[in-house]
């Protein structure tokens, strides 16, 4: 690690716009120091004066400067800090940063769970001049390594011992580092250059503005503030550079398009738990919040081991993020509850469910009111949603089934529909009439639909000033997102209905193309398995240049609070799934590979069902495999967002695929390989 004297003054590079003052910047650009032209409307939101973030937050400051920003608990006491200080504090961070010798255009690295200090060392690193860059927290020290020397990071800013021990590995591969600060638990050790938060905090306290201020004056709106890493599934991931404008102008079409009050009316509550690497939490907890004076409360660390529910009963936030795994999972603990249940209570709430959905319809039947009294309002209390009027999902496909079950509790989800490379949202659905359909765009964008079949999909191509400044460092690539108009194409599938919302019916690179020419999109093929069938957590359809398709099967079961990774045991729903069968099977083990001869009829029969619905017999699932173990973040298979890695998965189940296709036609179609053993 290089030590920078804390007297040393490192220039700011100069602006790259005033360098040949002529030069006119363009929709693109992939140097840290490059500027874009914005892509500005003639009216509306489109046409809104661009801001920088510090812009943003100090009209923010001026609004809502008593209002409650950030609240997190330490022990069982609850803490806050107003916009005001959270200002202040993130001008100290700034200042402190330059004082360890943050270069223009260099970045600081984040590697922890979502915290107040997170929040404040990424806004600390965009005054500063410098960029904020999320690490997931999950990543190897390798992969560390490679986002690191991508982005030039000067410090890094780690959550714990762990964490830190990551950096420590490869510090000596790391250039740019000047040092390293832990915000969480006490240093087990004390390094050169190795800084507790309080110490960071205090470098730069009694630091002048003036060199602050003159980096804040500098900065516009059109310059790249922030990087977020696409968890790409082939190569190395992709640093997205997104601008101040990006950020700012995104978070006010997002607001406005969900209708989010002002914190002087009324203030919108948000719990933060979802990986800050992402764009999506990062954009409603930070961006979005800041935007109309919200308060964003802080999650446990093992919020997604089970903790979550207790944070959203006590904060009881008025909008809520959630990715597809964190509704399915609250379904499957709801589900395995009513199973408990006596007998009058599960009528009685099969009859409410019933009244949601045909309220959810457009009808008010005569006992919603009762519902609501009865069922409706108990649930919502139960998952501390009692105050939220907007539930949303994204970042990955949501099945029908949970979109319907929520819906029968008067609970809508509303989708979102984006990428990292759009700043985030592009559409988001507001009503819960047009299920499964991702809604429409947020004010000032347009979608354009490229290369549209005779069924009206194409790919979905996006337009407005969410669209990103480009790939860091990476010409090719940023080419090939972005076309000679600037149109960014998502690589996703879709088309429109009457009414203009958008539907995603696929992905090009996904799409399945068999040895016959057919083309079959996987996803809905595959929602229609796990919707037949609620054993099934996840399912991969295989049949890229094979003569026909064949399926990956996993089955739900326990998961290891620590580690994330999948456990032998079955949930209760599935163990519930299992008795119907008149099948004993308490674990994964005695299911996989056709073990167990009533579960093995069981997923045919459903596997049939999905068959009949086939547009044509290419598009019908001929042979299939239950695996050993489910898809996890942990293991591989799935990426930080819950996406499936098709690539990966295709390499580690490679023996069971080639299985599959050892017999160049199908005897027995529509049974696995696997012969079954005797009763």
């Amino acid at each position: 690690m290089k030590f920078v004297s804390q007297e040393t003054y490192i220039a700011p590079r100069p602006d790259s716009l005033s360098v040949g003052a002529a030069a006119e910047p363009r929709l693109w650009t992939t140097h840290c120091d490059g500027a874009v032209k914005l892509r500005m409307g003639d009216s509306g939101l489109a046409a809104e004066t661009p801001l920088t973030i510090n812009q943003m937050f100090t009209s923010a400051v001026e609004r809502f400067g008593d209002f409650v920003a950030l609240g997190w608990k330490e022990g069982e006491q609850q803490k806050t800090m107003n916009y005001r200080d959270y200002y202040q504090t993130c001008r100290s961070a700034a200042k402190s940063f330059l004082k360890l010798g943050l270069q223009r255009y260099h970045s600081v690295g984040i590697l922890g769970f979502n915290s107040a200090e997170w929040f404040i060392a990424d806004i600390g690193a965009i005054l500063a001049g410098g960029f904020a860059v999320g690490f997931y927290t999950t990543n190897s020290p390798e992969a560390c390594q490679y986002v690191a020397e991508n982005c030039k990071a000067d410090i890094m800013v780690v959550e714990n011992h762990k964490q830190l021990q990551k950096i420590l590995q490869i510090e000596d591969k790391l250039p740019h580092l000047k040092a390293i600060i832990q915000y969480k638990d006490t240093l087990k050790e004390k390094r050169p250059n190795l800084y507790t938060w309080a110490e960071f905090m205090e470098l730069g306290r009694e630091e002048s503005d003036a060199r602050l201020d003159a980096i804040i004056s500098s900065q516009k709106p059109n310059q790249c503030c922030t990087l977020i890493y696409t968890s790409g599934t082939t190569g190395q991931p992709k640093g997205v550079m997104l601008s101040h404008d990006n950020l700012t102008w995104t978070a006010l079409s997002t607001s406005r398009h969900v209708s989010l009050t002002d914190a002087t009316q009324a203030q919108e509550i948000v719990v933060s738990y979802l990986p800050l690497s992402h764009i999506a939490a990062q954009m409603v907890d930070i961006w979005v919040t800041m935007r109309v004076g919200g308060a964003t409360y802080f999650a446990q660390p093992d919020a997604l081991k089970g903790s979550l529910v207790n944070t959203l009963k006590e904060v009881r936030p008025t909008a809520f993020m959630g990715v597809p795994r964190v509704w399915e999972k609250m379904q499957e603990k709801m589900k395995s509850a009513g199973a408990k249940s006596s007998t009058v209570r599960r009528k009685v709430a099969a009859w409410a469910k019933d009244v949601g959905l045909n309220t959810a319809a457009g009808r008010t039947p005569l006992g919603y009111h009762i519902a609501k009294k009865l069922v409706f309002k108990k649930v919502r209390k139960a998952l501390g949603l009692d105050r939220c009027t907007k539930c949303y999902t994204g970042a990955a496909p949501i099945t029908k089934e949970t979109l319907e079950f929520f819906l029968s509790l008067d609970i809508p989800l509303f989708e979102l529909y984006g990428m990292s490379e759009s700043t985030g949202p592009h559409t988001i659905s507001r009503c819960s009439c047009c299920r499964c359909s991702c809604g429409k765009e947020i004010p000032g964008c347009k979608t354009k639909l490229h290369n549209q079949d005779e069924e009206g999909n194409g790919e979905i191509c996006f337009w407005g000033r969410h669209v990103f400044m480009g790939y860091l460092n990476m010409v090719e690539r940023t080419e090939e997102s972005l076309d000679a108009e600037g149109w960014l194409h998502s690589g996703d599938l879709g088309k429109h209905d009457e009414n203009g919302f958008l539907f995603i019916t696929g992905r090009i690179k996904e799409l399945i193309i068999t040895a016959g020419g057919e083309n079959v999109p996987p996803v809905p093929i595959e929602d229609e398995v796990k919707e037949a069938l609620p054993i099934i957590s996840n399912a991969m359809l295989i049949g890229d240049k094979k003569k026909f398709l064949s399926m990956l099967l996993t089955i739900k079961c326990q998961v290891n609070q620590e580690s994330g990774e999948p456990e032998d045991e079955l949930t209760p729903e599935a163990v519930e799934f299992c008795r119907k069968l008149g099948s004993n099977a308490t674990r994964v083990s005695e299911i996989a590979g056709g073990r167990d001869r009533a579960v093995h009829a069981a997923i045919q029969k459903g596997m049939d069902k999905v068959n009949e619905k086939a547009t044509s017999n290419a598009q019908r699932v001929q042979k299939w495999v239950v695996l050993d173990r489910d898809f996890s973040v942990a293991g591989g298979e799935l990426g930080p967002t819950m996406k499936l890695k098709r690539p990966v998965v295709a390499k580690m189940y490679k023996e069971q695929i080639d299985n599959f296709y050892k017999q160049l036609s199908p005897t027995t179609p529509t049974t696995p390989d696997t012969p079954l053993p005797p009763k």
